[in-house]
């Protein structure tokens, strides 16, 4: 058995009490309290020790929604984010293609052609000029809607006869020819001719993706990679090859329902795994993204009447998903972000309800529009809301163009899912936003992006920073079914720490903006430690 004791720690000892040492055996909280107390306590034990020297302590930080893999992979790709132009886009792109041999793909990522001045991505021609000898295909931040340039169309086999899919569709100028834009799954052509990692890519993908979460002080992340890394035995392998040579971290990991017949053949439950991975829930879309206008609205986008969004599957095809997955006893986990397919995610819920006996809930991914109707029906099914906070500081304003001031009562309303006791776990959605939570608190409790100083985007839903605290730690916790293992620094909780240099407070939130993760302790052990 491993004890450790930590000490030098700024610490909530719970009921108001400080604290600043926590005694831990085998991983798990034995006891926390003054350190004089809890090393009179051990006289004559045996134990490590480790000093915080003097950082904040929380709770270890858990994000609630990522895609690890891709995360990793990022990090190897063109990034736009933060670009302020298509200028500056475009001469990134002609960078990467003088730096890459000829016929190779330039892949790219997180552009906002909302952040742009002005307002406009590049088109199909613009694309084919900064790189002619090579196929482009850049994905949006929402990651719902792309860009590629002929090449890459002529690769992918579509050409302006080709049909939209019924869950996507091409983008075309007033004379019906290609503009370069591709919406939803009429993405797959593209992605079936672009060379597909290998093994050792995909774990150096996920390798890197936990190396900088466990920087930023996250201790675990629920994550969707099987569309990455291909099946649910592979990824068993990966992240078990990873804990073998001494990577610490925790996955609660999400399950593309396209696995469900695999899922079957493993005869694997909800829950299943160990203390380092589990298995969650199905994952499933009902639906696209605002910033692409491909989220699925009740009415008209107000700045283009002309569509609703797309849905992703039929009213009968979600059902059919769900009823699959209840067969298996798993809950499902549904990204809806527009308020038509909330109503569509909800009716699949019900049309084969989860036993309130499940070992895991069911989780609405998004829920960015809204009406109380809708929020009732939430409740009443006892769901996990899965929200983003960082989507406030990337949305606004221009998400109130689309939509319009009769859709902005419950637009990212995270206070009135509170409110409503409808338990909310926070994450990033990374690589779509940054990984850091640090910066999804500040989202949360001033609903406005870092360098703002107005009252922010529809202050009424502002957070309190213990109700952001919370989603990413109890909020992921109920997420995850680990309500009793995590979410709070007390004895029979994991021993998961999130150190850092600071301390956070309502009054001071740009403080969240400063902050430097010191050390993260996983487990019991230092899994990160800065410098």
């Amino acid at each position: 058995m491993r004890n450790v004791l930590f000490i030098n720690g700024k610490i909530d000892g719970g009921a108001g009490r400080a604290a600043d040492a926590v005694y831990a055996e085998n991983g798990v909280i034995a006891a926390v309290g003054p350190r004089s107390e809890l090393m009179l306590a051990l006289s004559g034990k045996t134990y490590e020790v480790v000093d915080f020297d003097g950082a904040r302590v929380l709770p270890g930080l858990v994000d609630a929604h990522v895609h690890l893999g891709m995360t990793g992979m990022k990090l190897d790709m063109l990034d736009f984010t933060g670009m302020t132009s298509k200028a500056e886009m475009l001469r990134a792109i002609s960078e990467r293609a003088q730096a890459t041999a000829p016929g190779e793909w330039i892949l790219g990522l997180n552009w906002n052609e909302n952040e742009f001045t002005p307002a406009a991505a590049p088109d199909i021609h613009e694309l084919d000029a900064a790189a002619p000898l090579h196929p482009v295909f850049l994905t949006r931040t929402c990651f719902h809607a792309f860009l590629g340039n002929s090449e890459a169309f002529r690769r992918a086999g579509v050409t302006e006869n080709t049909p939209d899919f019924a869950s996507g569709a091409y983008g075309r100028g007033p004379d019906g020819a290609l503009n370069g834009w591709i919406y939803e799954d009429a993405s797959a052509p593209f992605a079936a001719v672009q060379p597909t990692p290998d093994y050792a890519q995909k774990k150096n993908a996920l390798r890197r993706g936990i190396a900088h979460a466990l920087s930023l002080g996250l201790t675990a992340v629920h994550t969707e990679d099987l569309r990455l890394l291909g099946d649910i035995g592979t990824m068993l392998r990966l992240h078990r090859e990873l804990r073998e040579e001494g990577v610490l971290f925790r996955t609660h990991q999400l399950l593309f329902h396209s696995a469900l017949p695999e899922l079957a053949e493993l005869g694997l439950a909800a829950g299943s795994g160990d203390e380092w991975l589990r298995l969650g829930a199905v994952k499933l879309f009902s639906d696209g993204a605002i910033g692409g206008r491909t989220a699925l609205l009740e009415l008209p986008y107000s700045d283009a009447p002309e569509t609703r969004g797309i849905a992703i599957h039929t009213q009968e095809e979600l059902n059919g998903i769900v009823a699959a997955a209840r067969r298996l006893e798993y809950p499902v986990a549904v990204h809806a972000i527009g308020d038509a397919a909330a109503r569509m995610t909800l009716a699949a819920m019900r049309s084969v309800p989860l036993q309130h006996s499940a070992a895991l809930p069911d989780r609405f991914i998004h829920a960015q529009v809204l009406d109380a109707g809708l929020v009732e029906e939430m409740k009443a099914l006892r769901l996990i809301a899965d929200i983003q906070p960082r989507f406030v500081a990337s949305d606004f304003p221009w998400v109130l163009e689309r939509v319009g001031p009769q859709r902005t009562s419950h637009l990212y309303a995270w206070k009135k899912l509170l409110a409503a006791g409808i338990p909310c776990a926070g994450g990033s959605d990374a690589p779509i936003e940054p990984l850091s939570p640090f910066l999804g608190l500040h989202a949360a409790v001033t609903r406005r992006k870092p360098g703002e100083t107005h009252p922010g985007y529809l202050p009424q839903e502002k957070l309190s920073l213990r109700e952001a605290l919370g989603l990413f730690t109890t909020g992921s916790a109920a997420a995850a079914g680990e309500s009793r293992e995590r979410g709070a620094i007390a004895p029979g909780m994991r021993a998961d720490f999130t150190a850092i240099d600071r301390e956070i407070a309502d009054g001071d939130p740009e403080a969240l903006l400063r902050v430097k993760v010191r050390m993260t302790v996983v487990n019991g052990h230092v899994a990160y430690r800065a410098g």
